[in-house]
């Protein structure tokens, strides 16, 4: 009986601790955001991110400065995890797993970087060692706010 009872004080008291941390989490001023594409044979890509918003300030170029490597997001690195090895992003195989993402933001072109290693806050950074793979892309103008709400 007495573990019965210390069990549901300590699922009540964990509950409470998740649901707390949820709303401070919501309540942040980049606010969590999920993003999951399910691809064909039950693959699926999921990523997190802390969706930055840019409050009369100038982000790329600005406070994100261009050619240093930047967290892709606010708070919390970026990350993204997928259910099924991918074939190949710029040559390199991508295995079931956790993996964060950063980037070396430009005015025309990014390097996506993609790591093995995950949960950090994101700068600074200093996980080279770790990296899977970096992959250039090119930069597109999205409009006046490039997608920054």
């Amino acid at each position: 009986m007495l573990n019965k009872i210390f069990f549901t004080i300590l699922l009540v008291a964990a509950t409470t601790g998740i649901l707390s941390a949820q709303q401070v989490e919501n309540s942040r001023p980049s606010p969590v955001e999920k993003s999951e594409c399910k691809l064909p044979g039950g693959k699926s890509i999921a990523v997190t991110y802390s969706s930055p918003r840019m409050r009369g300030r100038k982000i790329f170029g600005g406070l994100v400065p261009y050619g240093k490597i930047w967290r892709t997001g606010a708070n919390q690195a970026t990350t993204f995890v997928t259910n099924e090895n991918l074939i190949s992003v710029a040559g390199t195989n991508i295995p079931a797993g956790s993996y964060t993402i950063s980037t070396i933001p430009d005015s025309h072109n990014w390097i996506l970087i993609i790591n093995k290693h995950t949960g950090e806050w994101g700068i600074p950074y200093k996980y080279e060692s770790e990296e899977l793979a970096r992959v250039p892309m090119s930069a597109t103008t999205m409009g006046e706010h490039g997608g920054l709400g």
